[in-house]
């Protein structure tokens, strides 16, 4: 008796505070005509236009490692960095190879420059009597021996030169840098490895280049054009808007389905995203027509068909519908509901019909 009593009295202190409970908050929307295409969901996955290797331009030995499985990088940052003591030497012989080179070019051109003034005086004395042709014959010899070896000078400059620029090249790439942003996916080399010119140091993946690739029936191509706005989600809910980028020419003879690229600017910002992730688009199927409709969170399961909770001054009123083809995130209203009704689209799940409401209108 006891024990009854005491929960009549809890029961009692706790239905004045239940009566004085407020109006359920739920969000709502307004039923209004929308231009909207009928819709099939299309299996897709996400693909990125750039994974691949990052091998090395030069042979050398590896002096570090500086990235592991993992690891995201940026444009620029080091990824494996090779032994470069010996290719500071050559960059070294390289320079005293053009110092050489540019002292030869000076002691060329001044024997050229002595030469032409020997053969200019003969030359002048073509027509006395103190010209000899033999020493004419001599000094043009010289100015062209002289022209030969500055020709040869500067040849040899050009070479070192050029030695010079492989030694720079060569010293330049012997670190190994990040082509793009991105995730290491792999790292294919160690500390004191040697490498040859060529060899995958690293596999990169760029996130920053996700799209997201669908098979689609070929009957239904004709409707689609790029630069088309679809929606997609994943099997956790997750949604997200995307545009149609390309039509790629490769159709599937088995099943008739082909391959089309969307751009997808969000998809790297979701902490799930990752390359083979399954996702489905809703891909429309025929020219858009003017309809009512509904978000797909407005219907509730009812014994007597689908029902939606319409706001009407304050309460909550349950209004049965027929409802139509998908669309997207949304559902055809065949009958039951007409332009302007408020329906509850967030928090109808826990309302009853007749019940007190706050509605929060919600895009």
């Amino acid at each position: 008796m006891r024990l009854a009593a005491f929960l009549l009295c809890i029961l009692s202190l706790s239905s004045p505070a239940l009566a004085q409970g407020g109006p359920s908050m739920v969000g709502v929307q307004v039923v209004e005509p929308r231009m909207l295409s009928e819709t099939v969901p299309v299996f897709a996955e996400v693909t990125t236009a750039r994974d691949g290797a990052v091998a090395s331009r030069v042979a050398g030995n590896v002096e570090m490692v500086h990235v592991l499985a993992g690891s995201r990088v940026e444009t620029g940052d080091p990824l494996v960095e090779l032994d470069d003591e010996l290719l500071r030497i050559i960059l070294v012989q390289s320079q005293a190879q053009i110092a050489v080179a540019e002292s030869s070019i000076a002691t060329a051109e001044v024997r050229l420059s002595r030469a032409m003034t020997t053969f200019g005086r003969i030359d002048a004395l073509n027509t006395s009597a103190a010209f000899s042709q033999s020493r004419f014959d001599d000094a043009q010899g010289e100015v062209q021996e002289a022209r030969a070896q500055l020709a040869e000078a500067q040849a040899r400059q050009r070479g070192a030169e050029a030695e010079l620029d492989e030694a720079r090249y060569q010293l330049e790439r012997s670190t190994i840098t990040a082509p793009f942003p991105g995730v290491v996916l792999e790292v294919n080399t160690i500390p004191g490895a040697f490498i040859a010119a060529g060899t995958p140091v690293v596999r990169l993946l760029d996130i920053s280049a996700f799209e997201i690739e669908a098979r689609v029936p070929a009957r239904y191509l004709p409707g689609l054009v790029p630069g088309q706005k679809m929606m997609a989600r994943t099997e956790l809910g997750s949604e997200l808007e995307l545009e149609l980028r390309a039509l790629l020419p490769l159709e599937d003879r088995g099943t008739r389905t082909r391959a089309v690229r969307f751009a997808a600017p969000g998809l790297s910002a979701l902490a799930d995203a990752a390359v083979g992730q399954s996702w489905t688009v809703d891909v429309p199927v025929g020219a858009p027509r003017e309809m009512l409709s509904v978000p797909k969170d407005a219907l509730v399961q009812a014994p007597g068909g689908w029902t939606v909770y319409v706001a009407e001054e304050g309460k909550a009123q349950p209004r049965l519908v027929q409802i139509g083809l998908p669309i997207g995130d949304r559902y055809e209203v065949l009958s039951g509901l007409a332009e302007g009704d408020v329906v509850v689209v967030r928090g109808n799940e826990r309302l009853r019909p007749g019940q007190d409401i706050a509605p929060q209108e919600i895009n």
